[in-house]
């Protein structure tokens, strides 16, 4: 797809859902910016009929990323055109060791929040990912990469120990809750890669901000989760993707095995806990590791698998996760990202699959 309206005045007529209780008959785009009040004067107006939602977040996403390690910049490239093709246009990059500042260059891509890349204990993570390291230097790796990003940190909470065969945390607790006041005092949010029960007590009681995946909440876990406003990222898509990772490490961990299949088997209700439990909840893929990029719908349509209501699973990638992000929707000034449907996501969000307008930095895509 390239850029077809550079820079034109557009009229976006309709319904504008520029918020859950906010929807809109219209809505103009002067400037790159949008605007609620009708335009004067104005020769060069492109009318876009549809359904408006605000461009949609993948708030787990890998550019730059592959199953291996890092890509190279033609790769980085596709990943990013993919999501902005499929409607994304605002992802946080929630770990990356390849450098895509040149991606901010573009007005042709997605908007990028960075973590910097993953922190993680030695030889408790896939190869090529992460720094990994040991808990004495965590703090001087964090305030790195709290530096290096853009307000995000990522540790891996936990990760499968080869001499217990399951998986296990990674961190002491006073060595993270020392690296996340460092984060914080940088200004950066810290977020963890968690699988299992056991890490994320001491990872909230420490300050964290939100965990990835959490399929080891619990009873005992959601209302501390609650309490102190930690956010999750249940990545579903990638979940799904349990029973042959177990599979293809049962002879040699049968423990871990056992223990993925049961993460796997209660991942709706773990989500739905959470969502009852008032715990925030926004939608991300996991895209760039083992997964294409590309598939916020499938997230968003595997949170309402787990009980959440669309309206609550449409604020998981666009006006809930843009506030929760410090990045502004369809509101009045804001710059002009937004996608078009052909009919009511609210009514059947399997429509986020096929957008049928994209407008970036107020350029009409395709």
């Amino acid at each position: 797809m390239t850029s077809k309206s550079e820079g034109a005045t557009l009229h976006l007529k309709g319904r504008v859902l520029a918020g859950p209780d906010d929807v809109r008959d219209e809505m103009w785009v002067v400037g790159g910016r949008v605007s609620y009040e009708r335009p004067r004067g104005v020769r060069d107006l492109t009318t876009v009929e549809g359904w408006v939602l605000p461009g949609l977040v993948d708030a787990h996403c890998h550019v730059g990323l592959d199953a291996h390690g890092p890509v190279d910049a033609a790769t980085s490239e596709k990943q990013a055109l993919t999501d902005r093709d499929n409607g994304t246009l605002l992802i946080r990059d929630a770990g990356s060791p390849s450098d895509t500042r040149w991606i901010d260059d573009r007005e042709d891509l997605p908007r990028i929040i960075r973590a910097g890349r993953h922190i993680a204990r030695t030889r408790r993570y896939i190869r090529n990912y992460a720094h990994e390291i040991e808990p004495d230097d965590l703090v001087a790796y964090v305030a790195q990469e709290a530096r290096r990003g853009d307000g995000w940190v990522k540790l891996v909470g936990d990760w499968i120990d080869r001499s217990t065969g399951d998986l296990e945390s990674c961190w002491p607790p006073g060595a993270v809750a020392a690296a996340i006041a460092e984060a914080h005092r940088l200004g950066a949010r810290v977020t963890a890669h968690c699988f299992a029960e056991d890490s994320l007590a001491p990872l909230v009681e420490a300050g964290i901000d939100c965990i990835e995946h959490a399929t080891g909440l619990t009873e005992d876990t959601i209302p501390l989760f609650a309490e102190r406003g930690v956010a999750i990222v249940p990545t579903l898509v990638n979940i799904a993707t349990f029973p042959d990772l177990a599979a293809g490490g049962e002879a040699k961990f049968p423990r871990w095995a056992d223990h993925m299949r049961r993460l796997h088997a209660r991942r709706y209700d773990t989500v739905r806990a959470a969502y009852d439990a008032g715990v925030p909840i926004y939608a991300g893929t996991d895209a760039g590791g083992s997964l294409a990029h590309g598939l916020v719908a499938q997230e968003v349509a595997e949170l309402m698998k787990a009980g959440i209501p669309a309206v609550d699973a449409l604020s998981a990638t666009t006006w809930g996760a843009r506030d929760w992000l410090g990045r502004p929707g369809l509101t009045e000034g804001a710059p002009a990202d937004l996608v078009v449907y052909a009919t009511d996501p609210r009514a059947d969000v399997r429509v986020l699959a096929a957008p049928r307008r994209v407008v970036l930095r107020g350029r009409v895509i395709g």
